[in-house]
């Protein structure tokens, strides 16, 4: 018995250092990312490199909030992503409500094409859409970049949403039937409010999505007055050289609205995704 106990805490403590292993290997690229736009170009370049700068230097940071790009990156950015998010949480609650409660024929097809969607990279869509919003006048706009990262984010929160209107109870909606409300009425009354965990999950989700991601802006913004942070960052590199200070300056302030986002609502993600796991 004593043997077992020992053995059973050897391997927990074992679980808990490998774990922590995991974690600093994965948090080492952010820390690096950090203490690097702390030094000057300098010490980047010093060999051996430095662990910890030598001395503080906020010389990055004070040239990008003087740069008057980044404001505007960064405007276009929080355009794009919450008009992103917005967009794909209203188009998403009513179908995936729809896919959960609705007698659709063929609905095992329909969440496996939807799954099949999901697992598309975006690097085999942004052509056919480039092809799309040309044609349509929406390549040098905020709408045509908005659309496309609606079209990526759309299947992760239709499954999630549709998953978690499957968790609550059918009665409920009896009931709000029996009080005469109609199908819209329960929706709006009965079905977001219950889930409204997941609904901050997938707009979390698909406002980070928005947020980081390049490839559509790369290829439907050719104008620099509309490009997002993620876009912006790559005028640090030229053929000259890469002002890697800046760079990192720039990218620390970007992650910024990423960790105040799951730092105030980690809660309502973890929930999100616990309640979006139970039922298929």
């Amino acid at each position: 018995m004593t043997t077992y106990k020992f053995a059973h805490r050897y391997g927990k403590a074992l679980q808990s250092l490998l774990g922590l292993l995991i974690v600093l290997v994965y948090l080492f690229p952010i820390y690096w990312m950090i203490v690097s736009s702390l030094k000057t170009s300098g010490e980047i370049f010093s060999n051996p490199p430095t662990l910890f700068p030598n001395e503080l230097y906020l010389g990055n940071y004070l040239s990008q909030l003087r740069n008057s790009n980044l404001y505007l990156y960064l405007k276009n950015s929080f355009i794009i992503s919450v008009c992103a998010m917005i967009g794909g949480v209203l188009l998403a609650a009513p179908a995936s409500y729809a896919l959960a409660r609705k007698p659709i024929r063929g609905i095992g097809v329909i969440m496996f094409l939807v799954i099949i969607i999901q697992m598309v990279p975006s690097n085999s869509l942004v052509l056919p859409l480039y092809a799309m919003f040309s044609k349509a006048h929406m390549t040098d706009s905020y709408v045509g970049v908005i659309l496309a990262n609606i079209t990526g984010s759309l299947p992760f929160v239709l499954l999630l949403l549709r998953t978690a209107f499957l968790n609550v109870p059918k009665g409920l909606e009896d009931a709000a039937a029996i009080d005469g409300c109609s199908n819209w009425g329960t929706f709006f009354k009965v079905m977001l409010p219950l889930t409204l965990p997941s609904l901050l999950t997938c707009a979390a989700f698909a406002f980070i999505f928005a947020w980081g991601e390049l490839l559509y802006a790369l290829v439907l913004l050719p104008n620099q007055t509309y490009w997002p942070i993620t876009l912006g960052m790559r005028t640090f590199i030229s053929q000259y050289g890469t002002d890697w200070g800046g760079l990192m300056a720039t990218a620390a302030i970007t992650s910024a609205p990423i960790l105040l986002i799951f730092i105030f609502t980690q809660k309502h993600i973890v929930g999100g995704i616990t309640a979006g796991s139970v039922k298929g």
